[in-house]
């Protein structure tokens, strides 16, 4: 039984390492392709509309979790 629980343990950290690594390579790319293509002649505009942008999800996506629960 402790071996499987140390199995258990060591696939889980695998698993969570891999999905981190998943998570921090998609925004790093999402950076990238919105730092070429959103307003890549003006800095402050693309600033603005990104944080913009990522409000508004915010605030969409925090009224739908909340009506599910």
């Amino acid at each position: 039984m402790k071996k499987q629980n140390g199995k258990r343990k060591t696939k889980n950290i695998l698993l969570a390492i891999l999905i981190g690594s998943a998570v921090i390579s998609f925004w790093r790319g999402l950076w990238g392709l919105m730092d070429v293509y959103l307003f890549p002649d003006n800095y402050p505009l693309s600033l603005l509309t990104s944080v913009s942008i990522g409000l508004l999800i915010l605030i969409v996506t925090h009224y739908t979790t909340k009506e599910l629960m």
